[in-house]
């Protein structure tokens, strides 16, 4: 099921060998999930894990989720990874550690070549690099200017924190300077940023974090634990609350606009054009999801 960018609440990464943990992720409901063959799949395992590839991708495509699938770089395994996977018809391939223009260049041609000899609709496999140096942060505009498959962009957490010598903890601080600069640089580029994964267990700690990342401007996290999906879910999808507001918004607005005023005190707070677009575009987002009509 392909979703606009937007509306890709939830990217969950899973182990690329381990079974049980394919299950999981099927049952979590994660809009989007990742059969990753590179730092969740240990070397000696990834024959098996590219094995998997054709009936998993077909069992997640009937559970509604996108199907997406990060190979090793293509100075390692990457090709062997694109030779296995590309034939199960994953909806984008998922490139770690992307630093310059050159990966993803390099790696639009690689994918095109396969869409040729599988038959699919050339440029319908997206790519998602995964922003997870300082150097990829800081070069994402000219990332995602390399291929029009990018289409979304993914800020890593524990590589880069390591790569910024950075101290990690559940607070996320360490990551805060980079987590502005990279939803700047994503809008800038007209790309969909998505939110560094929360790698703790706790769940009420992603959802602290999920709700942060969303007032920053994210419409979109990763994920590493399935059972957080649904808790994650909640946080990028409008409440029933958020859209009567809006809907109260919006009309007193439009009412003060009739009567020719340029803005209108609404709750104590002067409501320019601004705010009335966002109101707008929640209510957008919410009838994305069937909540209102």
């Amino acid at each position: 099921m392909r979703r606009p960018p937007p509306q890709r609440r939830t990217w969950l990464f899973g182990a690329g060998a381990d079974r049980d943990v394919h299950d999981a992720m099927t049952a979590s409901g994660a809009d989007v999930l990742i059969h990753d063959l590179e730092d969740f799949t240990p070397p000696a395992r990834r024959i098996e894990a590219r094995s998997l590839a054709a009936d998993l991708y077909i069992a997640w495509h009937a559970a509604g989720a996108e199907v997406v699938v990060r190979i090793n770089s293509l100075d390692t395994e990457g090709l062997t990874d694109l030779d296995a996977v590309m034939p199960a018809q994953p909806d984008c391939i998922v490139y770690p550690k992307a630093a310059s223009a050159h990966d993803i260049r390099a790696l639009h041609a690689e994918i095109g070549k396969r869409e040729a000899s599988c038959g699919y609709t050339p440029g319908s496999v997206e790519i998602l690099p995964v922003c997870e140096t300082a150097a990829g942060v800081v070069n994402l505009r000219e990332i995602a200017a390399a291929s029009p498959r990018v289409r979304c962009a993914l800020l890593g957490a524990e590589d880069l924190a390591a790569d910024l010598c950075a101290e990690r903890g559940a607070d996320g601080v360490e990551l805060d300077y980079a987590r502005r600069r990279f939803v700047l640089e994503c809008r800038a580029a007209h790309i969909e940023p998505v939110d560094a994964p929360y790698t703790y267990a706790d769940v009420e700690g992603a959802v602290r974090e999920a709700t942060f990342a969303r007032r920053l401007g994210y419409r979109c996290k990763s994920l590493v634990r399935a059972d957080h999906a649904a808790a994650l879910n909640a946080v990028y999808t409008p409440s029933l609350d958020e859209c009567t507001r809006a809907l109260q918004l919006i009309a007193a607005f439009e009412a003060g606009r009739a009567r020719g005023e340029d803005r209108v005190l609404f709750e104590g707070q002067w409501t320019e054009v601004p705010t009335y677009l966002n109101a707008v575009r929640m209510l957008d987002r919410a009838r994305a999801f069937g909540l209102i009509k």
